[in-house]
Parts: C-alpha cells; sequence; structure tokens
C-alpha cells in the first residue's frame, strides 16, 4: 500500500473464496435501462497495485482470470479488450497446499510470478529475541 501511494497509484485487495467468479475480478458488463445499453464495471483487476490474497483458495477458472491478465496485460469482457493500467503489479499469497479447501497453482502459473517467499515460523530463540526488540 505505501509504494502504491508513494508514486500516486491505485491499490486493490482482491480476497479469493472458493465462490468467487472470474467476473468478480475483472469486472462485468451491466444493462442501463435509461441509456439502453450495457455500462462495463470494472472489477479490482483494474488497478496499479493489487494484492490477490489466498490465490489458491478459488477455483482454477477464477485464477486463470488473474492470471492471464497478467500475461496479457489486458482483459477481454464479452469481446471488448480492455488494457490495464500502467504499472501493473501483482503480489499473491496462499495458503499451505496441506489446507483443506485449496486448489493447487500449476508450475506454468506459478512461473508468471518473479518472487516467491515462503514464511515459516520463528524458533523459539527467534520469538524471544522479537520480543526483546519491542
Amino acid at each position: 500500500r505505501a509504494l502504491s501511494k508513494s508514486i500516486d497509484a491505485d491499490y486493490k485487495r482482491i480476497q479469493f473464496t472458493p465462490d468467487l467468479l472470474p467476473s468478480d475480478v475483472t469486472g462485468v458488463s451491466i444493462y442501463n435501462p435509461k441509456e439502453l445499453q450495457f455500462e462495463f464495471k470494472p472489477g479490482p483487476i483494474m488497478g496499479n497495485f493489487i494484492l490477490a490474497d489466498e490465490i489458491n483458495r478459488t477455483s482454477p477458472k477464477t485464477q486463470s482470470a488473474l492470471l492471464e491478465s497478467m500475461e496479457e496485460g489486458n482483459i477481454t469482457i464479452d469481446g471488448m479488450t480492455r488494457p490495464l493500467p500502467k504499472p501493473f503489479f501483482v503480489m499473491a499469497t496462499q495458503n499451505p497446499v496441506e489446507y483443506e479447501g485449496t486448489y493447487p497453482l500449476p508450475e506454468a502459473q506459478l512461473d508468471r510470478f518473479l518472487l516467491k517467499l515462503k514464511m515459516g515460523y520463528p524458533t523459539l530463540e527467534e520469538e524471544f529475541e522479537i520480543l526483546n526488540r519491542m
């Protein structure tokens, strides 16, 4: 969030859940009866800095909506292609695959991320060190 504020850019967070649909990520066209036409309502993917939280809790179809936008740099809704804003940066978290209710991310999808950090728990000594620094 601090990085996005420092360059006056949008920050969006997407909480991935089992019932999340691809259109919840990308956006949807909604009919406006006053204008007699469809209007595009952008989804949270239309931001500069995106936090995709717990990406492996949602279905592979919804995962692919996010990962496709990362690869293509745009989204297509109802046959109309819309470019994503520049800069476009995605950070994602995932639950350990041992957790119930997770979908594994294929290697081809993981390759779209530049960096992977695996955070474990501190040892007992490290916990004491953390407490001593407070």
